[in-house]
């Protein structure tokens, strides 16, 4: 199990796009690969818990949560290996952990635990909540949009992670992040 939640080694600038559900981070992550012309790794929670919901009619329990990062990380790992320059990340272990932690009173396993600190990002944009809420079948906390933003903030700083915060339209969003990677890039070569 524990191999599988290991970040592969790569050549590639990795940035992960990171905050509450309904922030615009799927959306951002498609705009971004396709401005580099590179490659983004899909949350594969959402396929998951879709089928789950799909086939049983039952949301996350805290059971997935080892499945789901184990899948976050093969698709993260096979995608590593598609490109040399920039790998845009949906999601990844430390934002599992940041939602075990607000769904199950304040627990995590420690193996995820372990490789959500392990695992390293070069950046991470933290998505404000100023996009408007869009319900489907898994989203669930509308109300609460602002405590799950500050305990993914809180998680950014307590663990000394590189964050930029984005905020505005999807357009001010792609600006800012391509600033900030295009940044990185120079500094890379």
């Amino acid at each position: 199990m524990e191999k599988n939640l290991k970040q592969a080694k790569s050549n590639c600038l990795k940035v992960t796009l990171f905050g509450p559900e309904s922030t615009g981070k799927t959306t951002l992550a498609k705009q971004l690969a396709r401005y580099y012309n590179s490659i983004w790794v899909p949350e594969y929670a959402r396929a998951y818990l879709q089928r789950k919901w799909n086939d049983e009619r039952k949301t996350c329990e805290q059971s997935d949560l080892l499945p789901i990062a184990t899948g976050q990380m093969k698709l993260e790992n096979e995608s590593a290996q598609k490109t040399d320059t920039v790998l845009i990340c949906d999601t990844d272990l430390l934002e599992t952990k940041v939602y075990s932690e607000e769904y199950y009173e304040g627990t995590c396993d420690p193996i995820l635990e372990k490789y959500a600190l392990e695992n390293t990002y070069d950046l991470y944009f933290l998505t404000y909540i100023d996009s408007p809420w869009e319900a489907d079948d898994l989203r669930d906390k509308p109300d609460e949009r602002k405590q799950m933003f500050t305990a993914f903030e809180d998680t950014l700083i307590k663990y000394n992670r590189p964050y930029v915060l984005l905020k505005g339209s999807k357009a001010e969003r792609l600006e800012e992040a391509v600033k900030h990677i295009d940044l990185l890039l120079k500094a890379k070569h």
